[in-house]
């Protein structure tokens, strides 16, 4: 990560992958994350994918990198859910109302019975328009701005922000319940309590990048309130069989995601085979 000289906060994420067998091929996403934009009506994030040619570094095609990373993320999360979110898990509770917040709402409602959709943004502007772009595309939720009360009530709680102060509190999850988290993307940034994680089966989507790069993970690591060996896997292994996932109804899981390289070359290679490349 690269600060920029327009403020501290801003930052230049360059994340290279590659394949080694089978159709080779190579993708580089370039992000830059400036959070000060929503002062300025623009999004957080942008990023562009370059997918090439694994055999002759010949350029293949660009992709807008903000949408293929909104969904690539969500699928990851749903991806998750599918092995630690109960069956029967009905209400889910979004923090956060980013461009992100929309697609973890649609890939949770694809793996899940979702009957309730609840948004809490620290903006409730910001919240109402996305419920009301939501209602639009036949999606109902309602908007709170308590949102203890709504984590409390919640099976899922889905939480994609660029806060540097925990916003979810272990003391509030009931039995049984989901967490995913998917912002906090540096050390210094968490989304949830010390308690939050003492009650939970800890899962990651890596298990290389997301005890490093998160301070939902790294600063209760360095506190030894977790241990790495109490990080029950990631996101190959659940896919895998190599990890377990929930084992009972009443436990209260939690997904670490912090991005990776490999899920945007995963879902680039998708959308050039899709659009007919060879």
């Amino acid at each position: 990560m690269i600060p920029q000289p327009s403020g501290p906060d801003a930052k230049l994420l360059l994340m290279p992958a590659w394949t080694r067998s089978g159709e080779r091929l190579l993708a580089c996403k370039v992000v830059s994350v400036y959070p000060e934009n929503d002062k300025r009506g623009k999004p957080s994030v942008y990023g562009t994918v370059m997918l090439m040619s694994g055999e002759t570094g010949e350029p293949l095609a660009a992709m807008d990198g903000t949408v293929l990373t909104a969904w690539r993320t969500a699928c990851a999360s749903a991806l998750a859910a599918r092995y630690l979110a109960r069956e029967d898990a009905d209400h889910l509770v979004m923090i956060g109302a980013g461009a992100l917040a929309p697609h973890l709402i649609r890939a949770h409602r694809a793996v899940r019975p979702l009957k309730r959709v609840t948004i809490w943004n620290r903006t409730r502007s910001r919240a109402i328009r996305t419920a009301f772009a939501l209602a639009a595309g036949g999606i109902e939720t309602a908007v709170t701005d308590d949102l203890e009360a709504a984590v409390r009530e919640a099976d899922v709680v889905s939480c994609a922000t660029l806060s540097e102060k925990p916003l979810i509190r272990g003391a509030w999850l009931k039995k049984g319940a989901h967490v995913d988290l998917v912002g906090a993307f540096t050390p210094k940034m968490r989304e949830a309590d010390d308690e939050a994680i003492e009650r939970s089966r800890v899962y990651v989507d890596t298990c290389d990048g997301a005890p490093k790069s998160s301070g939902d993970l790294a600063i209760p690591l360095r506190k030894k309130v977790l241990r790495l060996k109490d990080i029950q896997g990631d996101l190959f292994e659940l896919c895998r069989g190599k990890a377990k996932g929930r084992k009972r109804k009443d436990e209260i899981t939690l997904f670490k995601s912090v991005g990776a390289a490999i899920e945007d070359l995963a879902a680039a290679a998708l959308v050039w085979r899709i659009l007919g490349g060879k």
